[in-house]
């Protein structure tokens, strides 16, 4: 019973969420079938119908419209749009009306639809907050507990596969900890005695106890959420502009329409009925009509080319902000590499064989899950070398494996496990060169010493080469931002080809790094895929996401690579410019013939129909021309 109601609930949350859309599309059905009857000699039916798509697909707008000019004690463009769809009714054009009204209930439907899924990433951020936690009391029990009800100084237990519950210390343990949901790095990292943890990130191996030492409201996983709510509250450049110009227009037209309905009778000698029809004609030649439609249908177009090629946009604003991008930031981990650490070299001590030595590594880490373990299989198993099952091993939590075979013991793990000088001995130091290429080596030893050693390095994504070309042939800096170490992050800068990088960066240091770029550049857009991307995502002018990437990057971007192809980035550039001139275009046009039919209607030039015609003419003829962005980009 409980389950039915819950999808009860559930199903009226997303009726309510798209009502909006729900009442437009209505109006437009009606509108259609006022339009077919109107010659059938059904005038009155016709004109029913009209009043009803009125009332449906006006009323959310017109509702908006005066709460809000009760509240800022201004009139707004929501109520110009209703006193020129009803000063088409009052004059007899009720089709024009109604379809005025069905335009502008649809992009309000839509912008409503948009910023209902802009905000739902923060649940999903707030679900990998743990919520409970073992406490260990004074008398050394254990005692699971809310998370919220923890106070610092609290000794927690975190046993293998939990997350950290807050920010803190170990004070008892060694470890593995996945950091990604922090650094978006994939290669887990050791922690020891005294070392520090974040919430929200995932202890891999051994239990451990910790010290509490932030509150759950100023954890570094908490200050994230607030990033993106913050970066998200924060108006574009755009829509200040659209606000203040939405007063200025609305008073211009109502001022002068109002002006229209007197002074022509006494300056000009127009007799009453003159004056108020030529007011209601200029209400409705002034409709932004066609500046309307300036931008929606070349948006809609662009957004459905891109669609069709792997690029999701969230709205048309984030697809006209792309245009004007002048920098990106690229994150590492997931976005300019594979987020998943591949061998890259092998080499073994000099006279045994290779074959056998990786044989006998691979079966040692195939019974480990740890990533670097994994590839090491996986690296053997490409090369079809076989396995065996009759090892035993012991894992050694932050250090590595030790495993018992006939022939002795081994030890295969960090350089501190298997001896410092050994490690750095081996094969004249190559493991110091390998580190300085930003890879990470693991070693196995064994009663003579270091008999292998295997490199392993996050590798750059196919197309990323080209990706970084593409964008600088289009006039673009590109950086990398990532969590990884100086080398590391120098390698793979230098392998992609990018102009610059940042190493080491926090969720909060992104967050900074962007802001300074924003300052310089202006228009900067970010590449990412994980949590600890999510502040920077919402910062950036324009944020893009991996289609692979975490449900947070997806929802907090305003664009989504469905194919996770770093080159349709580029492409997508090409496609903002272009409807950027199209839409330039359109709304010179448009407020040309808008002041034509103006000035004409002062003169007596053009009546009602005619202004009508020229009115809804240079709609469809903007219309057409955005429809142009339906073809694709070279």
């Amino acid at each position: 019973m409980t389950i039915i109601s819950e999808k009860q609930k559930n199903t009226s949350i997303n009726w309510l969420e798209h009502l909006e859309l729900i009442a437009a599309i209505s109006s437009g059905i009606l509108i259609g079938i006022a339009w077919l009857m109107r010659n059938n000699d059904t005038d009155t039916f016709s004109v029913t119908l009209y009043i009803i798509a009125f009332l449906i697909g006006g009323f959310a707008k017109a509702k908006e419209g005066i709460e809000e000019t009760i509240k800022n004690k201004a009139l707004n463009v929501e109520m110009l749009m209703v006193f020129a769809a009803l000063g088409s009714a009052i004059i007899g054009y009720w089709a024009e009306g109604a379809i005025l009204i069905f335009i502008f209930a649809i992009s309000g439907a839509l912008e409503t639809y948009t910023l209902n899924k802009s905000h739902k990433e923060i649940s999903a951020l707030m679900e990998l907050q743990p919520e409970e936690a073992w406490l260990i009391k004074q008398d050394g029990t254990e005692i699971k507990v809310p998370t919220a009800t923890l106070k610092v100084g609290s000794i927690l237990l975190v046993k293998p596969g939990e997350r950290i519950p807050a920010d803190g210390a170990i004070t008892y343990g060694t470890t593995s900890i996945d950091m990604s949901a922090i650094n978006g790095e994939s290669i887990p990292v050791t922690k020891e005695t005294g070392d520090e943890l974040f919430a929200g990130t995932v202890n891999l191996s051994g239990a451990i106890q910790m010290e509490m030492t932030k509150p759950s409201s100023e954890t570094l996983f908490h200050k994230i959420i607030t990033l993106v709510q913050s970066a998200q509250s924060e108006k574009s450049p755009s829509q200040q502009f659209i606000e203040k110009f939405e007063g200025t227009y609305v008073k211009g037209v109502i001022f002068t329409v109002l002006f229209m309905m007197v002074l022509p009778h006494y300056l000009f000698g127009w007799d009453w009925t003159t004056t108020i029809y030529r007011a209601i004609v200029l209400l409705v030649v002034a409709s932004p009509c066609a500046l309307v439609a300036s931008i929606m249908p070349a948006t809609l177009a662009a957004v459905s080319n891109a669609a069709k090629r792997g690029v999701l946009f969230k709205g048309g604003v984030h697809l006209e902000h792309l245009g004007s991008i002048k920098t990106i930031a690229f994150d590492k981990t997931g976005t300019l590499t594979n987020g998943k650490p591949v061998v890259t070299d092998f080499l073994v001590r000099d006279g045994v064989n290779p074959d056998e030595v990786l044989a006998l590594l691979a079966s040692i880490e195939s019974q480990s899950n740890h990533p670097l373990a994994v590839a090491i299989t996986n690296y053997a198993a490409d090369k079809a070398i076989p396995l065996s099952r009759n090892i035993q091993i012991e894992d050694v939590p932050g250090h590595g494996i030790r495993a018992f075979t006939d022939n002795g013991e081994y030890l295969v793990g960090n350089p501190r496990f298997v001896g410092n000088k050994l490690a750095q001995e081996f094969q004249q130091g190559i493991a110091l060169a390998l580190a300085d290429e930003g890879k990470t080596v693991i070693f196995m030893k064994d009663s003579k010493g270091i008999i292998a050693a295997a490199a392993l390095q996050d590798t750059l994504r196919s197309e990323a080469v080209q990706a970084i070309k593409d964008l600088k042939n289009a006039g673009i800096l590109t950086v990398m931002l990532t969590g990884d170490n100086e080398k590391t992050a120098a390698a793979i800068a230098k392998e992609a080809g990018l102009d610059s990088y940042v190493a080491e960066c926090l969720p909060e240091t992104k967050v900074d790094h962007l802001k300074r770029l924003l300052t310089e550049y202006k228009n900067v857009a970010m590449v990412g895929d994980g949590i600890n991307d999510a502040p920077a995502l919402a910062t950036a002018t324009s944020g893009i996401a991996m289609g692979e990437g975490t449900d947070v990057a997806l929802e907090t971007a305003d664009i989504v690579l469905m194919r996770n192809d770093l080159t349709r980035i580029a492409y997508a550039i090409k496609l903002s410019r272009k409807m950027q001139r199209i839409v330039k275009q359109n709304v010179i046009f448009s407020i040309v013939v808008i002041t034509i039919l103006i000035v004409s209607n002062f003169m007596q030039v053009v009546d009602l129909p005619l202004g009508v015609i020229g009115h809804e003419g240079s709609t469809i003829l903007v219309i057409l021309n955005g429809l142009r962005m339906l073809n694709r980009i070279d």
